[in-house]
């Protein structure tokens, strides 16, 4: 395994208001410095600072990953691993995907949540090592624990041990063949069976491997979140939420009869009520996971993604089959761009990696044949705010200090 890396750029490190902090900012310390944590998400040899260091994270076919760097637009490279066919994120930690085995990197950029408030920190990034198994394994990130489920096993690794460098895994069992995912919960995780078991169910699973309890119905299991209110997956008449992640509080929010195809995946800002799914071919629902609703808004042309924004005026995005990113908003189309990843959508194999990345303010597409990264403003009419472009194809894209 090919490992490289570098570290990440430097910010003004600043005391935030809110917790107990010196009156005056302490001096930047270097990557060496070991600072005390005091309970807010701190971490030994991490500094503090006074705004998110928000990354965008992308990964070439060389397995280079590269780090983007909003703030002063910067690159550096994170490390090289070999080449991967997909990249999932919990907004620090990242998880190359590739036939039989995940590279887990931690980004060294992260966000703590107090609450009311925040803390972000920056560490140096650095490798941690693999998961392995047998086939392309899903994964599933959780604030207690990572589930990858392979092709004949399911793995919960423990996301406490991440912060201090190792990769524990809380247990490994065996799986029915076939394609499942592991989701974590707040204790345990809740595991899918694969598609053409006799009685389709949704299975609770303890720490340390046992089975809790009997199995929740769920036909077609496919597409998981986690919001603010709780962790969701996706099933043919609806969806299964376990709320606050609870595996005993289990709740069913079906869909309105005779509407459109079920959803198989799920997209939205980070621990928002509000998430997006593409619903047939031309539809998008809107889950509301705090009012147990679902809406649903046809868009009048071929759909490929949907992501909800969830601000104040209900902001969802969706890409066309044309490469063009649509803003909507009360189930109409108030913005549109220009088709930006025409020819990446064209690409098979390229189109597997677009998607977009969406934080409170700006949201995100990675176009790997255009071998650009556009950031856009739905609040602003669709507005292509900025324009970076790469070098390489940027196959896989993630957002990290979030």
């Amino acid at each position: 395994m090919r490992f490289r890396f570098a570290a990440a750029s430097g910010i003004l490190l600043l005391t935030l208001a809110g917790c107990a902090a010196p009156a005056a900012p302490a001096p930047e310390p270097t990557s060496s410095t070991t600072t005390e944590g005091d309970g807010h998400g701190q971490i030994e040899g991490a500094r503090e600072l006074a705004e998110p260091a928000l990354h965008l994270t992308t990964i070439d076919a060389d397995g280079i990953v590269h780090h983007l760097d909003l703030l002063d637009e910067e690159t550096s490279v994170l490390a090289e691993i070999e080449p991967v066919d997909d990249i999932v994120t919990d907004g620090r930690y990242l998880f190359g995907i590739r036939e039989g085995s995940v590279t887990v990197i931690d980004s060294g950029v992260w966000t703590w949540s107090h609450i009311d408030h925040f803390h972000y920190y920056e560490a140096p990034a650095r490798v941690l090592g693999e998961i392995t198994g047998q086939g392309v394994p899903d994964v599933v990130t959780g604030d207690a624990g990572i589930g990858v489920r392979f092709a004949d096993e399911a793995v919960l690794l423990d996301a406490t041990a991440l912060a201090d460098g190792q990769i524990e895994e809380a247990f490994r069992i065996p799986a029915d063949g076939g394609d499942g995912l592991v989701v974590p919960l707040a204790s345990g995780a809740v595991m899918t069976d694969a598609d053409g078991s006799a009685s389709p169910s949704l299975r609770v699973v303890a720490a340390d491997g046992s089975t809790v309890g009997d199995g929740i119905p769920c036909e077609s299991a496919s597409g998981t979140i986690t919001t603010v209110v709780g962790v969701v997956i996706g099933c043919a008449d609806g969806a299964v939420m376990f709320t606050g992640g609870d595996p005993a509080a289990v709740e069913r929010i079906p869909y309105p009869e005779g509407t459109a195809p079920a959803a198989t995946g799920f997209a939205a800002r980070e621990a928002r009520p509000r998430v997006a799914a593409v619903a047939g071919s031309t539809g998008v629902w809107i889950l509301d996971t705090r009012q147990r609703t679902w809406t649903l808004q046809d868009v009048g042309e071929p759909i490929v993604q949907a992501a909800a924004i969830d601000d104040a005026d209900g902001r969802v995005l969706a890409l066309t089959a044309d490469g063009a990113v649509l803003v909507l908003a009360d189930g109409q189309v108030i913005a549109r761009t220009e088709p930006l990843v025409a020819a990446s959508l064209a690409d098979a194999e390229a189109a597997d990696g677009v998607r977009f990345v969406v934080d409170q303010n700006r949201a995100y597409l990675n176009g790997p044949i255009e071998q650009t990264m556009w950031e856009i403003d739905a609040a602003d009419g669709a507005r292509v705010a900025r324009t970076f472009e790469t070098a390489y194809a940027p196959l896989q894209l993630a957002g990290t200090g979030r």
